[in-house]
């Protein structure tokens, strides 16, 4: 492992760690993507002693002039080299209460600290002392899970989820994101535990969820989420959307593997996090909105609206941000069936001119969206409807050329409005900007300040309203 280990930071540690007679070892995360060939700039250094000390006397071997961030409480320090991020700790072991994930901790040894990492994959380590330089220390054969593509915890691993359940969503998250399987026991131990994620912060669980739901597909993270039964306690709405119900042989599709499709199409061309969760999102109120008619079958009447409306309460609980992100989500969610309704029938320039009005700049991340909605198995009419879209996309750019409605702003203000005809604030100054905006929304006039302007005098005079002579 010597040749993995040039980079000069490595040599200062070991000089540091020689001076103060400390063993140390680079673990966890690095060790496990170094041998995966994947790059990594975080560097986690555990040793036999103080890892503040430790990393005083590296910030001094490599002349850093920078404050060095100190947590006593943990008793970790961390220093930025370059574009390095090197984390220090004292090696550590660990016992938990059955009501806390929070440890209490002792000093240990090597070993203790490598018991207690979650998976044998990231229990490796390797030597930075000066007589085994470069040695990989590994007592649970992580190399050979890497090699195997799979995630085993390193002690019982009962003990290990119920000791700390956040680590069940950290092995759906690496399977994820890494595609591994995780180890039949340690799979059949989440099942068993999974109700203990309860005492993790959402905060801590939300981090997780959102590193599973930017992983390359998705849908590999929330499958095991949904069959180990940790997703019904993390976010109870989408497990709502599974299953298939049937009236006199009329059968819906089932939205959550559904969802969970649009999503690893989505995926495919975004790595932008809230519009994957627009994706998982879009269809959340069906199960709210489910009827059956004797004539149409089932429908999902308003499940756009309601869906929209159940955003800022599913983004409050799981403590995602309630700014214009969740804001973001919520017009997506809203708008998701309208392109897909131009899709079906005559595109008029009025309902194009309506959809970049409302969409404004997120046109494009809606078009994705709805791009991605198109699940069909039917060839064919995947096919029509791929075709339909881009000549609705076609159109969008030509009237968004012609009309300049994204992020419109109407050619006449209300105060303009009070000004023409002497008005107060009143409900005529609502009414004529609402007949202003749609007007240009029909086409009946142009999207600018001279036709807009007659068209107010005109509809003004038919209100009563005098314009005031200049």
């Amino acid at each position: 492992m010597k040749e993995h280990l040039k980079h000069p930071i490595f040599k200062a540690i070991s000089n540091a760690a020689q001076k103060l007679n400390v063993e140390t070892y680079v673990v966890g995360g690095f060790v496990r993507d170094l041998l995966l060939k994947r790059e990594s700039k975080d560097i986690d250094i555990v040793c036999v002693g103080s890892g503040i000390d430790l990393a005083k006397a590296v910030a001094k071997e490599l002349n850093i002039k920078s404050s060095i961030n100190i947590f006593k409480n943990f008793g970790t320090a961390m220093l930025i080299y370059q574009d390095w991020e090197v984390e220090f700790v004292g090696a550590r072991k660990e016992s938990y209460s059955r009501n806390s994930r929070k440890p209490i901790v002792e000093n240990g040894s090597l070993s203790d600290d490598q018991n207690r990492r979650d998976f044998t994959i990231n229990a490796m380590a390797i030597s930075l002392n000066e007589a085994s330089f470069g040695n990989l220390i590994d007592p649970f054969n992580g190399i050979d899970d890497l090699n195997n593509q799979i995630l085993r915890t390193p002690l019982e691993p009962s003990i290990t989820y119920s000791d700390d359940p956040l680590r069940m969503m950290r092995a759906i998250r690496f399977a994820s994101q890494l595609k591994f399987e995780i180890e039949e026991n340690s799979l059949a131990a989440i099942k068993k535990e999974s109700h203990r994620i309860e005492i993790v912060s959402k905060e801590r669980i939300i981090d997780e969820l959102n590193k599973i739901i930017l992983s390359e597909k998705p849908s590999i993270g929330f499958n095991i989420l949904f069959d180990t039964g940790l997703l019904k306690y993390i976010f109870p709405e989408m497990t709502d959307l599974y299953g298939v119900e049937y009236i006199n042989g009329k059968g819906h599709k089932d939205n959550f593997y559904h969802t969970l499709q649009v999503l690893d199409n989505l995926s495919e061309n975004t790595n932008d996090l809230w519009l994957r969760w627009a994706a998982i999102l879009h269809d959340i109120a069906k199960p709210a909105t489910k009827r059956f008619d004797l004539k149409q079958g089932w429908t999902f009447h308003g499940h756009e609206d309601k869906g929209a409306r159940m955003v800022p309460e599913i983004f409050k609980r799981l403590k995602l941000p309630l700014d214009h992100k969740m804001k973001y989500v919520q017009k997506l969610v809203r708008l998701h069936l309208r392109p897909i309704a131009l899709v079906k029938e005559v595109v008029t320039d009025s309902a194009i001119r309506r959809l970049l009005f409302e969409a404004g700049d997120d046109i494009e991340d809606l078009m994705k969206l709805c791009s991605a909605d198109i699940t069909t198995k039917n060839s064919k009419k995947q096919k029509r409807y791929l075709d339909n879209f881009k000549l609705v996309e076609e159109k969008l750019k030509e009237v968004e050329e012609k009309d300049h409605l994204r992020n419109w702003q109407p050619p006449v203000s209300g105060e303009e409005i009070m000004e023409t005809f002497n008005l107060n604030p009143s409900k005529e100054v609502g009414i004529l900007k609402n007949k202003i905006k749609e007007a240009i929304l029909e086409g009946e006039i142009q999207n600018n300040k001279e036709e807009a302007f007659q068209y107010l005098i005109a509809e003004g005079n038919k209100l009563g309203l005098s314009a005031k002579e200049n």
